[in-house]
């Protein structure tokens, strides 16, 4: 079976970076992103950029990264014995981007090529996790990526959904991290027909997003709405270091650790065995957008 051109990949992965930044930057219309670039000492490196204390984004970042090595980390091979001990080549653009106003909700998207030796597959995905929900705002963001699947193959959104919905799930809290999107891994077969799907899901981020941001964005909140965005950023912060298997990759692999936490807020708050009050803005998004919905 042959692979993918890794060329082809990198180029679209940092075409696709750049576009999104853009795009970001003109949503915001104060901050713009900065550029680090880092070198990783057993091979590859990246471009992170973080933007902050915008018009719209309190923080939020957009690194493209590619690694190799001669071995994989503990967390690559756990599920995948047959991959220990080979080279192996990782690259993507990951996002995730917290606003200010609790009303514009959370977003991550994450889209990734991995080989080693000669195994190879795409992963990626896009999710939204709102503070205050908009039946509007999930059925848009759902209906954009169901048109890029359908696109490729009708057959890919209910099953890259139901895989969003597991894998965004805190298993401790019972409880979803957000509305979901879609998700997906270990895509392998025909390259060139899983290329175009993985390119044209990656395309569809911003127009999922964007129209969310400008339709939420000037609506006026107070300290009852910002502390209810702190609390639930608690969640995301959850997540991101107990499940996530692309900050364990990147912890184990020796990658950037400030870019490998970029994905983290800024201000963030626990409360002990805190509770919505019953028939609250805070108690709806528990009761009718945190459990899993056909969206779309």
């Amino acid at each position: 079976m042959s692979k993918p051109d890794l060329g082809t990949v990198e180029s679209f992965l940092l075409d696709l970076q750049d576009r999104v930044c853009a795009g970001l930057e003109a949503a915001d219309g104060q901050s713009r992103f900065q550029e680090d670039a880092w070198s990783r000492t057993e091979g590859g490196g990246g471009r992170t950029r973080v933007i902050r204390d915008g018009g719209v984004f309190e923080k939020g970042g957009v690194n493209f990264s590619k690694v190799w090595g001669a071995t994989l980390p503990p967390s690559a091979t756990a599920s995948r014995p047959e991959l220990a001990g080979q080279p192996f080549t990782a690259m993507g653009v990951s996002l995730v981007l917290h606003p200010h106003n609790p009303y514009v909700p959370t977003v991550h998207m994450n889209f990734r090529y991995f080989e080693a030796g000669e195994i190879w597959w795409f992963g990626g995905g896009a999710d939204l996790t709102p503070y205050y929900g908009f039946e509007e705002d999930a059925r848009h963001f759902h209906r954009t990526l169901k048109d890029a699947c359908d696109a490729h193959d009708p057959d890919y959104y209910p099953q890259f959904k139901a895989w969003c919905d597991r894998y965004f799930f805190l298993k401790h809290r019972n409880e979803a991290r957000g509305v979901g999107g879609i998700f997906f891994d270990d895509l392998t077969g025909d390259h060139a027909k899983l290329q175009a799907f993985w390119q044209t899901a990656a395309d569809s981020f911003l127009p999922a997003y964007l129209p969310i941001v400008e339709r939420r964005k000037a609506i006026p909140y107070g300290e009852r709405e910002r502390q209810f965005q702190l609390y639930r950023r608690g969640r995301y912060v959850e997540f991101n270091l107990v499940y996530d298997r692309g900050t364990l990759f990147g912890l184990q692999s020796g990658g950037r650790t400030e870019s490998i936490l970029m994905s983290l807020p800024p201000l963030v708050s626990w409360e002990y065995n805190w509770q919505p009050a019953p028939g609250t803005p805070e108690a709806a998004l528990y009761e009718q957008f945190l459990p899993a919905r056909d969206w779309a």
